[in-house]
């Protein structure tokens, strides 16, 4: 799912090019503004979905299928299918139980550091890293969960707080790779690992643009070896290995981006993972409202009663 004004030398010319983009991008905006109103109408009425939703995830889901509304209907399916037959990753959650606590205090929050800004080709950076290298605090089924926590408070905020009505076109995920050993491996719960991944490649709302793994080990193909079986080929080939220097990653990820722990611009580790933790607090009473996650099932829609898929 990747995708992607000249000189000016007559100004008659380039005025009536600038007319024409203008008009073009005022069509865009209504037929974009029409669709959403329809893929709401359609999400209200849909008895496979829950009661409510963000208006700015929805216009996630719009833009990720390019604006192809019987994909992003099927993308939205997918999307809370997969949801509620996980509920344990995505519904049953609290960024402020003791399962998420513990998991915060030992990764750069649920493993996934959302950086600020977007790219000059629009991709929101997020970052993977440890905080502890001891493999017997990672517990992974409720590291996921976190993972999502942070992903869903996100998709509600701006990508870009310089340009809040500009969305990403695409995710970078880079993943230090900096204390992972073989026992962090042993530690992985391969029904969460095969979850986790068929949610990213089936019912992400966002493109997934590139991954890149930084700070590898000697050892890294052992690890490849263990996750390649739930990737496709397709995300496959996304994946960069930088195994010399950290120096490449900035061939692809502007340097200023990054933390002062890896030589940009963004503050350190520490105000970053400060400022997640106040964006899921604040959103805490969104992430734990059955309204915009359960599915009921059909028997119970005019009852209160909430029912998770099996």
């Amino acid at each position: 799912m990747s995708r992607i004004s000249g000189k000016e030398t007559d100004v008659g010319g380039t005025e009536e090019q600038l007319q024409r983009e203008s008009i073009a991008a005022e069509q865009l905006q209504r037929k974009r503004e029409r669709d959403l109103k329809e893929l709401l109408v359609w999400f209200q009425q849909n008895d496979k979905l829950p009661k409510e939703i963000e208006p700015l995830l929805l216009r996630r889901f719009y833009q990720c299928m390019f604006g192809d509304l019987a994909e992003t209907q099927n993308l939205i399916e997918v999307n809370y299918a997969l949801r509620n037959k996980h509920p344990h990753l995505f519904i049953k959650r609290d960024p402020l139980d003791a399962d998420s606590k513990r998991t915060f205090d030992y990764a750069f929050f649920s493993n996934i550091l959302p950086l600020p800004g977007i790219t000059p080709d629009k991709c929101k950076v997020s970052l993977y890293c440890f905080r502890e290298f001891e493999a017997t605090k990672m517990h992974h089924t409720e590291d996921t969960r976190a993972f999502f926590m942070v992903s869903d408070c996100r998709f509600v905020m701006p990508d870009d707080a310089k340009n809040p009505d500009v969305l990403s076109e695409g995710e970078v995920q880079i993943f230090d790779m900096k204390g992972t050993t073989m026992r962090h491996i042993s530690r992985l719960t391969i029904s969460t690992l095969r979850a986790y991944i068929k949610f990213l490649q089936l019912a992400y709302p966002v493109r997934l643009r590139a991954i890149h793994m930084i700070n590898c080990p000697s050892y890294l193909d052992r690890i490849v070896s263990v996750v390649k079986p739930f990737i496709s080929e397709e995300v496959f080939k996304l994946i960069r290995f930088h195994t010399v220097s950290i120096e490449t990653l900035y061939e692809f990820v502007p340097r200023e981006m990054l933390p002062e722990e890896y030589g940009g611009n963004a503050g350190s580790l520490e105000t970053l993972r400060t400022q997640t933790q106040k964006s899921l607090v604040d959103h805490r009473d969104y992430l734990m409202d059955p309204d915009h996650w359960v599915v009921e099932k059909p028997e119970k829609r005019n009852s209160n009663s909430w029912r998770f898929f099996k």
